[in-house]
C-alpha cells in the first residue's frame, strides 16, 4: 500500500509537477481557499487538507473552487463538506489525545504507536503534531519531563525519585539529557542554580533600563524596567544561588546587540536563547515566535494554534512568565478586540514596540 512518504518522490506526471499536489501531500489546511482536488475514479472532490486516503496522482485534477468541481460533475466527499476549522478541530483532538498518552505513559510511545492511536500515518501525524503544538512528539515529551523534574526538585525531592517520576527508567538516560532539560546538573538545579555561571549587564535603551543575562547555553533573560536594581533582583530570584558575573568587554558588545534589537525588533536577534519553561509555556512561546513582525494575534488565537482553545487564561499567564522580552515577542499578543492588554514590562512599552514594527 502506498503511503504519504512513498508519494513524495521525483515528479513524473503533470499533477505531481503541480505545486498544488505538494499541498495535497502535506494535507495543508491553509490551502483550503485556493483549490480543491477531484478524483476521477471515485467521482468526488476534496479539500487539500482532507484526511482521506491519498489518490494516485494520475487520477487527480484540480479546480479553483468546489463550485467548479461540481460543475464538472464531481460531488463533495464526506470530508470535503468539512470546513477548515472542523479539520483543525479534528487535528487538535487527535493531538490532544496523543499528548495525554505521552503524559501518562511510563516511557515515550513510539511515533508509530502515537500515529496509530490518531488514525494517521507516522509521516502525517508528525507533521500535524508539530503544526498544532509547535513541538515534535519527542520535543513535547522532553518538555513535559522537564516540568515534572523541575517540580520535584523544587520541592527538595531526591534526584533519583524525580527522574523516575518523570518517566526516565535509568539514571544514565536522565543525566545524558539533564543539560537540555534543566540547563544544568539536576543537583545544581535543586540547589537554586548552584555552580551555574550567569553573566549579566544592565544598560539603558529608549524603553528605559534593560538587563541582559547569559548562561552557557545562551541568553536566559532580557528584562525591561525603570529600576536597574529591581531588574537584577528579578533575575537573581530565578536562581538564588547562581554565580552572577558582571559584564566584561565582550559582554558589553552582546548587550549592545540586544539593545539594537530592542530598538528595531523587526531585524531579529541572531543569538542563541536559553529557553526554560513548562511544556505548555514552551508551546505558547514557540507560537509567539511565529507571529510575523508588524502583526498581532489574540490570546484566543494563540490558544487555538497550540491546540488548547479553552486555555486563553493559561496563554496569558505563559506570556506573563516570559523573561526574554522582544526575543519571545509577547508584545505581539493583544485582546480579541484589538486593544492592548497587560504586559510584563508595561503597556506603554508594548505600544512602543508595536509602533516600531509597523514603521516602513
Amino acid at each position: 500500500m502506498n503511503t504519504d512518504k512513498d508519494r513524495a518522490t521525483v515528479p513524473t506526471t503533470p499533477v505531481e509537477q503541480d505545486p498544488r499536489w505538494q499541498a495535497v501531500l502535506a494535507r495543508d489546511t491553509s490551502a483550503h481557499e485556493r483549490f480543491v482536488y477531484a478524483v476521477r475514479t471515485t467521482g468526488v472532490y476534496c479539500h487539500p487538507g482532507s484526511t482521506a486516503r491519498l489518490p494516485r496522482p494520475e487520477n487527480v485534477e484540480f479546480f479553483s473552487s468546489p463550485e467548479d468541481a461540481e460543475a464538472a460533475g464531481y460531488r463533495p466527499s464526506k470530508r470535503a463538506g468539512a470546513s477548515p476549522s472542523s479539520v483543525l478541530a479534528q487535528h487538535t483532538a487527535q493531538v490532544a489525545s496523543a499528548c495525554r498518552l505521552i503524559e501518562t505513559s511510563a516511557e515515550l510511545p513510539s511515533l508509530a504507536d502515537l500515529a496509530a492511536c490518531a488514525g494517521l500515518s507516522p509521516f502525517h501525524f508528525h507533521r500535524v503534531f508539530k503544526t498544532v503544538t509547535g513541538l515534535t512528539p519527542k520535543g513535547y515529551a522532553n518538555a513535559h519531563r522537564a516540568r515534572r523534574v523541575r517540580e520535584q526538585l523544587a520541592l527538595g525531592g531526591r534526584v533519583t525519585d524525580a527522574l523516575y517520576d518523570a518517566g526516565f527508567n535509568s539514571n544514565s538516560r536522565f543525566y545524558a539529557a539533564s543539560d537540555n532539560l534543566l540547563g544544568m546538573r539536576p543537583s545544581d538545579y535543586r540547589a537554586g542554580g548552584q555552580h551555574l555561571d550567569i553573566r549579566f549587564a544592565v544598560g539603558e535603551c529608549s524603553l528605559g533600563s534593560i538587563l541582559v543575562a547569559q548562561s552557557a547555553r545562551g541568553i536566559c533573560a532580557i528584562l525591561l524596567g525603570d529600576d536597574p536594581q529591581q531588574l537584577l533582583y528579578d533575575v537573581q530570584d530565578r536562581f538564588p544561588n547562581a554565580n552572577f558575573i558582571g559584564a566584561d568587554a565582550n559582554f558589553e558588545q552582546l548587550i549592545a546587540t540586544v539593545v539594537g534589537f530592542v530598538e528595531a525588533p523587526a531585524l531579529g536577534l541572531n543569538l542563541p536563547l536559553d529557553v526554560r519553561g513548562t511544556a505548555f509555556q514552551e508551546r505558547v512561546w514557540q507560537a509567539l515566535r511565529e507571529i510575523p513582525a508588524g502583526t498581532t494575534a489574540s490570546y484566543a488565537q494563540i490558544a487555538e494554534r497550540i491546540g488548547s482553545p479553552k486555555a486563553v487564561r493559561a496563554v496569558a499567564q505563559a506570556c506573563a512568565a516570559n523573561t526574554l522580552a522582544v526575543a519571545i515577542p509577547c508584545h505581539r499578543v493583544v485582546r480579541s478586540d484589538g486593544n492592548l492588554s497587560g504586559y510584563r514590562w508595561g503597556v506603554e512599552r508594548k505600544r512602543a514596540l508595536l509602533a516600531r514594527e509597523v514603521k516602513p
